[in-house]
């Protein structure tokens, strides 16, 4: 295991001609490589600076170059707009986009007595490693797995191998993982690097990726005072260290520990990136263990315009709704079309206050009929923005006609909890 760049602290402020240096140096210490894939981020984590690291990777490597895949798991291909947005410099004839329910090939599988044993008995199933056909046959001399260390509601930590399992993954293994974290609880793994998951994952790089020439770049970003962000870390390595030193500054820089349980949060989604509650529910993820018993969750998501990021999902989230996860289990057990379809059933499960508090949703699009169907609040957009305008809120507490409110801009940045709800 090499460690070929490492900086960061919770002070850092790594600039753009950083991160161009810290590649310049990475691609030295390789030596010359002909045939290089990229895999970034899609736009809704444009914060990780991905997208500057990848276009940077172009212009030191030239038509070296070959592929750049964004991750994007189970979210919709990334439309020009975004693609400009997020790779400004990047030739759009380099992308590809990965097809997670077909473009996939399974390299193996983790047993399930370790699978057993990784969750405490909770998943009792072999775990399908899968990986897009480019990735696993494209025959590439180098692997940039770029991203951003943060923590996850499915695995604790995002990124890593992450970005390779589930970023470029299939139908069944990404559908697998998402309901082991789920089933095991997000209350006791987030923020945590050491999860049931990550040992599955790494199990199998361990097993099937020795000739997988992976280098993962790694950043850890974290909020200003003034509402901007900074680049607190980068890690660049092709192991578990680069990661692991990344999880342990994004631990101290993404997470926060409220001094009591949270009566009202507001949270805002920005509407170039979050176009479904399926990404949008960040929002609940991040804030869940920090809200009170009996509080409220607000969210404003005016680019919201769909449930799923996928039509078949869009549909399961129709029907089945964001239940508690008793009732989720319950359903997965009777019926055929979401028990083979488990990332939704995870997904439902993240987005349930278990019945602890409201959650009101204020999207752009939706209609009060079809949120309510799904077993949430509404509210108007246009009332909620104005009650709580993006100019005059600030993050943290605010006060609003009296009312004690607490307020987050971004919630993909990190991880808000109170003490009580640690697991």
């Amino acid at each position: 295991m090499t460690i070929y760049f490492a900086a960061g602290s919770p002070d850092t402020e790594l600039s753009d001609n950083d991160l161009r240096d810290a590649l310049q140096k990475t691609l030295a210490q390789l030596g010359p490589r002909e045939r290089v894939l990229a895999i970034p981020p899609d736009h809704t984590r444009d914060k990780s600076h991905a997208g500057t690291l990848t276009c940077q990777l172009h212009e030191l490597l030239g038509d070296n170059l070959v592929d750049v895949m964004p991750a994007l798991g189970t979210h919709f291909a990334m439309n020009d707009e975004q693609l400009t947005r997020m790779f400004p410099t990047l030739p759009k004839s380099l992308i590809r986009v990965h097809d997670w329910r077909n473009d996939v090939v399974t390299i193996g599988e983790v047993s399930a007595d370790f699978v057993s044993e990784a969750t405490d008995g909770i998943h009792t199933r072999a775990w399908p490693a899968q990986l897009n056909k480019l990735v696993w046959e494209g025959k590439h001399d180098a692997v940039f797995s770029i991203g951003q260390v943060v923590p996850h509601e499915v695995i604790g930590m995002a990124n890593h191998n992450k970005n390779l399992f589930v970023g470029t993954g299939g139908q069944l293994g990404i559908n697998e993982s998402h309901f082991i974290g789920a089933v095991y609880g997000m209350e006791r793994m987030m923020g945590q690097a050491d999860t049931p998951l990550r040992r599955i994952l790494n199990r199998a790089e361990e097993l099937y990726c020795k000739d997988l020439p992976v280098i993962y770049v790694l950043t850890v970003v974290g909020g200003k005072e003034d509402g901007s962000t900074a680049i607190r870390g980068l890690y660049i390595g092709d192991g578990r260290e680069c990661f692991e030193m990344a999880a342990a500054l994004a631990k101290v820089v993404n997470f926060t520990l409220v001094e009591e349980p949270l009566k009202k949060v507001v949270v805002r989604l920005d509407p170039k990136k979050f176009h479904s509650t399926w990404i949008g529910n960040k929002a609940i993820y991040r804030t869940r263990m920090a809200i009170a018993d009996e509080g409220e969750l607000i969210v404003l998501g005016k680019g919201v315009s769909t449930f799923g990021e996928d039509p078949q999902i869009n549909v399961l989230i129709e029907k089945y709704g964001y239940r508690t996860s008793p009732e989720i289990l319950a359903a997965v057990e009777e019926h055929d079309d979401l028990r083979g379809n488990l990332s939704a059933a995870a997904h439902l499960m993240h987005g349930t206050s278990e019945g602890r508090f409201k959650i009101t949703w204020c999207p752009g699009e939706l209609t009060a009929e079809q949120v309510r169907g799904v077993g949430y609040e509404y509210a108007d957009f246009d009332e909620m923005d104005a009650k709580y305008p993006a100019d005059k809120m600030k993050d943290g507490w605010n006060d609003v006609d009296g009312e004690r409110v607490y307020y987050v801009s971004n919630p993909a940045l990190g991880l808000w909890a109170h003490e009580s709800r640690l697991g």
